[in-house]
């Protein structure tokens, strides 16, 4: 069975994008957790969703478009609703969270003409949805290096702007930390990770890569690098055991990552629980 993964190439695609999407996911997730805004990913995800339909209805309609790939309309339409998000939130400062579903209730109602305009969904829009191991191509895997090398190197370079930003943004204001655009190039990221990753785990449940992992490391890690790191070994171990479960039993691969991610928390709160009753 292990001996297939390195035997098909499309599951060697799916091995290689899957540890990617397990290192920048929980990695952009911890930073959006401190920030309070884990339902960004929600909201985001649905806008990519409504590009990855309008790439199809291109594609469909336009010949000389039919070629290119639909992950690509994601990335273009998550760019611009991260955009907008993070100007919404400066038109309501005092009700910043109100731009997630706003941005989340525009992606999902063009997502639904676009499909009606496109008459009806297929199985390959299905694949976008909850992720599926055999549509993962050696595109979709560029496409993820691609951004996880930008994310890693950004993550690298303004570290300690980012965590200022995230944990207190007028304090990093005051010291000079250019916020504005920190904050604003933080948001593209998040969309262009949630697009690349959307081929394994499906769009509809990237956030939940996104957030379960650092919902587990937060209650055993006893710093921020520390959440960041229990958080990414969580996610690889979510995400390969996921994906060895979903081509053994012919499961959705998404899903069946989420499910490894949530059985990874209830263990970590169940331990956690009896070392506190033993005590």
């Amino acid at each position: 069975m292990l001996a297939d993964w390195w035997q098909y190439d499309f599951l060697r695609y799916t091995l290689f994008s899957g540890i990617l999407i397990g290192l920048i996911c929980p990695l952009l997730g911890t930073f959006l957790i401190v920030r309070r805004l884990s339902m960004m990913a929600d909201g985001l995800s649905h806008v990519t969703l409504s590009g990855v339909a309008a790439g199809m209805l291109v594609s469909k309609k336009v010949a000389f478009l039919s070629a290119v790939n639909p992950l690509f309309f994601g990335m273009l339409f998550a760019v611009i609703g991260s955009l907008f998000i993070e100007r919404l939130r400066k038109v309501y400062k005092a009700y910043q969270d109100l731009a997630i579903p706003i941005i989340l209730s525009s992606g999902l109602g063009l997502f639904t003409v676009l499909v009606s305009v496109a008459d009806g969904f297929n199985a390959d829009l299905y694949s976008y949805l909850f992720g599926k191991i055999v549509t993962v191509s050696i595109e979709d895997l560029y496409a993820l290096v691609g951004v996880a090398v930008v994310v890693l190197g950004t993550v690298i370079l303004i570290y300690k702007e980012l965590f200022a930003v995230s944990f207190d943004e007028e304090f990093a204001r005051v010291s000079g930390v250019a916020r504005r655009s920190i904050n604003l190039w933080f948001m593209v990221l998040v969309a262009l990770t949630i697009a690349a990753s959307m081929r394994i785990v499906g769009v509809l449940l990237i956030s939940a890569l996104i957030t379960l992992p650092v919902a587990a490391s937060l209650q055993i890690a006893g710093s921020f690098r520390q959440t960041i790191f229990f958080s990414i070994v969580f996610a690889e171990i979510s995400v390969l055991s996921g994906l060895y479960f979903a081509y053994l039993l012919d499961w959705a691969s998404g899903g069946t990552i989420v499910l490894m991610a949530v059985l990874i928390l209830l263990v970590v709160l169940g331990v956690k629980k009896l070392r506190v009753l033993m005590r």
